[in-house]
């Protein structure tokens, strides 16, 4: 997602409806959202223009009088893209990162694990 622009969390969820289901209509989009927090239609639309503005979704055929999208961005490339912004905040340090998923409980030993492999596959490279 080199030279893309930021997500918002709005985009993201839609960007998950995109991921899931490969492509989708505005309609099928909205009511992906659950029915308590579902934005309004226009709101997605609008959502949906700018994301094909930041060139993270594009039309891929019409039906009807309605255009079915889909995303132009990984899901990893946009996680990535979030990660590395996360990590700029804290001046590159991943370690006040990790400490702080090791204090709100959501960093497991099975995760410690994961990196310490990954971690010696980059070694023996």
């Amino acid at each position: 997602m080199a030279g893309a622009k930021k997500l918002s969390r709005l985009e993201i969820q839609i960007m998950e409806t995109l991921w899931t289901r490969g492509e989708a209509s505005i309609r099928e989009m909205q009511e992906a959202f659950p029915e308590k927090k579902r934005p309004g239609y226009t709101t997605v639309q609008t959502m949906v223009y700018r994301l094909e503005a930041k060139k993270a979704v594009r039309r891929v055929r019409k039906v009807g009088n309605f255009h079915v999208f889909a995303a132009t961005v990984t899901r990893d490339a946009a996680q990535r893209r979030l990660v590395d912004e996360l990590l700029a905040i804290f001046g590159g340090q991943s370690r006040p990162v990790v400490a702080h998923l090791i204090e709100a409980g959501k960093l497991t030993l099975e995760d410690v694990e994961y990196a310490e492999k990954a971690l010696k596959g980059l070694k023996e490279e």
